[in-house]
């Protein structure tokens, strides 16, 4: 491995993925790690998954404004408007093997969005707001489509007496959802509808300072979230808790894991160095659930989990991350795994196009430099002499 450079005035300090390095500025959302406050345009995320819904919320990044009435209705019926896929899609998405991660499906027929939508006028309002909607609109069916192409079973059409949230777990379910189903999982796109520069944000960004078109923009950050130190983890959360099988297991697994220095899933953030706000109100979610419909055991070792970690893991400032407790509610909501990231891909889509267009306001490319490690003053020799 090569020795790491010693920044010199002509050498910049390398930081390994540019951790702690601004590389924007941006109005759209704040963390307070220490605190454990995570805002969207200053509006606090516990108040907005209690009172707002996600499309408001989605206008709301967006447009950096809460919606009024007239808006926010506005919006609500153009969504609606757009929920359907073209046939040439779906079709392209029968193709796609039954085997197929649902992420590649995803971020294969967001980048298809461009052949039939993309004109590149990005200094035209109507453009903007029109890919907006569409890009809103139409991912969740893409996701549901593809969960039933792979069972062999034809996709079905959006209820457009359904709201946003109740509409795709329609899709996916074929059965319309209970209110409160519907209403958790509503919360839950809220939830992680926004994060600040993660890394799929700043590959969204990153695209969009080329000037292409959203829908490239989306596939891009679609395809950053398919990787697994990204996207996925609540899916190995259940894992784990299934591997641990039992609460007289937890802390015995815990002690080994910790001794073994293997990552515990669902546990540290590199923002919070307190309970992830989200981690806090998906909690309350997964028992407002479980009251409902029915106890998850594997809740009972999450929270052994959790008190077992804070004694050892606390003065570290390692807690549980939004990932925790978010594969419990889905798992309860019907949901499958490999859904889990596609879902949490609807959700941040609505940040992802808000980090766009803040991005069209003020553009510059990204290129960022490099500091050489490799050989250099070498000769080329003939094969011969190889």
């Amino acid at each position: 491995m090569a020795e790491e450079a010693t920044p010199t005035a002509a050498t910049p300090a390398y930081r390994p993925g540019l951790e702690g390095v601004p590389a924007t500025q941006s109005a759209v959302c704040d963390i307070d790690g220490q605190q454990g406050l995570l805002t969207y345009r200053g509006y606090r995320v516990d108040q907005l998954a209690q009172q707002s819904t996600f499309l408001e919320t989605a206008y709301l990044l967006i447009w950096g404004e809460l919606p009024d009435a007239e808006q926010l209705a506005a919006f609500e019926q153009e969504v609606q408007m757009h929920r359907r896929v073209s046939f040439r899609i779906r079709d392209m998405m029968k193709c796609f093997p039954a085997s197929g991660h649902p992420m590649d499906a995803l971020q294969s027929s967001a980048a298809s969005l461009g052949l039939f939508y993309s004109r590149r006028a990005l200094d035209n309002p109507e453009y903007i707001y029109s890919a907006v909607v569409r890009l809103i609109a139409k991912i969740p069916t893409m996701v549901a489509a593809f969960q039933l192409i792979r069972k062999g079973q034809d996709p079905i059409q959006p209820r457009d007496d359904l709201p946003y949230a109740a509409n795709f777990l329609y899709m996916l379910t074929e059965r319309e959802p209970d209110p409160l189903a519907a209403r958790i999982f509503d919360a839950c796109l809220i939830l992680h509808a926004e994060h600040s520069l993660n890394a799929s944000t700043f590959s969204a960004r990153v695209t969009a300072s080329t000037l292409t078109d959203p829908y490239a923009v989306v596939a891009s950050a679609v395809g950053t979230l398919a990787g697994p130190l990204h996207g996925g983890a609540n899916e190995d959360v259940l894992a784990m808790l299934e591997t641990i099988g039992s609460a007289d297991q937890v802390r015995p697994w815990l002690d080994q894991a910790i001794a073994e220095k293997r990552k515990i899933m669902g546990f540290g953030h590199r923002e919070y160095k307190v309970k992830d706000p989200r981690a806090v109100i998906l909690q309350k979610l997964a028992e407002e659930l479980f009251d409902q419909f029915g106890h998850d055991p594997l809740y009972d070792l999450a929270r052994e989990l959790e008190a077992a970690a804070a004694e050892r893991l606390g003065p570290k400032g390692i807690y549980p991350n939004v990932d925790f407790y978010s594969g419990l509610v889905y798992r309860k909501l019907g949901i499958p795994q490999d859904l889990f990231t596609p879902i949490f891909a609807i959700a941040r889509t609505a940040g992802w196009l808000a980090h766009w267009k803040e991005q069209l306001g003020a553009n510059r490319i990204y290129r960022p430099t490099q500091i050489y490690t490799g050989s250099s003053g070498r000769d080329w020799q003939s094969i011969e002499g190889r």
